[in-house]
């Protein structure tokens, strides 16, 4: 196996740059996952990864080899698309095997290797059934045993997730993470979920327009965002934002009517700032007034209070355990100082 490394890569189509010299390194046996919303670059990085798009500019590596210019059957890599993309007139250990067969490796050699990566995925009972007789979690595995049959340095994945229902997306996940494991390759995956990039990377890149926002471990990019775009992507429900303005001794918020301490080394002036606090961070006061309960979502052990400020601001609480609010009562809010994030309102940019 082998890792992955970006050197300035770009990527243009006639006058549109939408790739804007990324520099990232992957290491040997990683699980990676390009995070973002649509229209940010991630897809378009991973085909340029794959050979599918041709890279304008900058250099892309494999191992110690650089691939940039060659062709994707030479890449070593293997691809997992949205779309299954299988054969319906073939049987799954068919499909699986094909593309060995096409490039002419013996058939033993094929059998066991579909064999081997039928065992990791547990397809053993299907490998006499055509796709139509499968559900659609077990075609997608049938799309990813396709894949480590092959033997890449590295597996390539591009929403593998996106057209299954909710209950076999998490079973997908746990399955792909598990795999992961077992075989122990260089892994990119992307997703616009950032769930799924939680629950499976290894390291998480936030991409928007064509630029990476921010790189690391998902706990680090959580805990420690660089700015305002990370703190709200990263996170389900997202952080909470509020107006608010440097003040002697801390920030003046409006949609709180209070001026708070912040954890903050930087002397903020009278600059305007955005206070972020993530929804579990938040408490409920039912003594205050500052704002209105709008919706509430019930959800079991944990549910979510959707308030708006007097100002309009919106606002999501976590609460958990037995403990709720009514709609439409006035309610106040009280938190930690030390779990609230500071952003320059202009540039987004965290303030520490």
């Amino acid at each position: 196996m082998s890792g992955v490394k970006l050197s300035s890569v770009i990527k243009r189509y006639s006058d549109v740059q939408v790739i804007h010299g990324i520099d990232l390194e992957i290491a040997d046996g990683e699980f990676c996952v390009f995070v973002g919303p649509s229209g940010c670059g991630k897809s378009t990085l991973l085909r340029m990864v794959a050979g599918l798009e041709e890279t304008t500019g900058g250099a892309i590596s494999i191992g110690a080899r650089d691939v940039t210019r060659l062709d994707p059957s030479e890449r070593g890599v293997a691809m997992v698309f949205q779309t299954y993309a299988l054969y319906p007139h073939m049987t799954v250990e068919e499909n699986m095997g094909f593309g060995l067969k096409m490039n002419g490796h013996p058939k033993a050699e094929i059998k066991a290797k579909v064999a081997e990566a039928s065992r990791i995925l547990k397809l053993d009972d299907y490998l006499a059934r055509k796709p139509a007789a499968l559900s659609g979690g077990q075609r997608q595995r049938v799309s990813i045993g396709r894949a480590i049959v092959r033997g890449p340095e590295v597996f390539l994945f591009d929403e593998p997730l996106s057209n299954l229902d909710a209950e076999l997306r998490v079973e997908m996940r746990v399955e792909i993470a598990r795999l992961h494991k077992e075989i122990g390759a260089t892994m990119i995956y992307v997703t616009h979920d950032q769930v799924e990039a939680m629950t499976l990377a290894d390291k998480i890149v936030v991409l928007r327009k064509g630029v990476i926002e921010q790189v690391g471990a998902p706990m680090t990019l959580y805990h420690d965002p660089d700015n305002k775009f990370v703190a709200g992507f990263i996170g389900s429900p997202a952080m909470n934002f509020m107006a608010a303005k440097g003040a002697t001794g801390g920030v003046e918020v409006p949609g709180l009517q209070a001026t708070l301490p912040v954890p903050v080394k930087t002397d903020l002036g009278n600059r305007d700032v955005t206070l972020g606090l993530r929804p579990e961070h938040l408490v409920i006061d039912p003594r205050g007034k500052t704002h209105t309960v709008d919706l509430t979502e019930k959800l079991g052990g944990v549910s979510y209070a959707y308030l708006i400020s007097g100002n309009g601001e919106r606002i999501v609480v976590e609460i958990r355990g037995e403990a709720q609010v009514e709609e439409g009562a006035s309610v106040g809010l009280t938190f930690d100082p030390a779990q609230a994030y500071l952003f320059d309102a202009r540039t987004e940019a965290r303030i520490r």
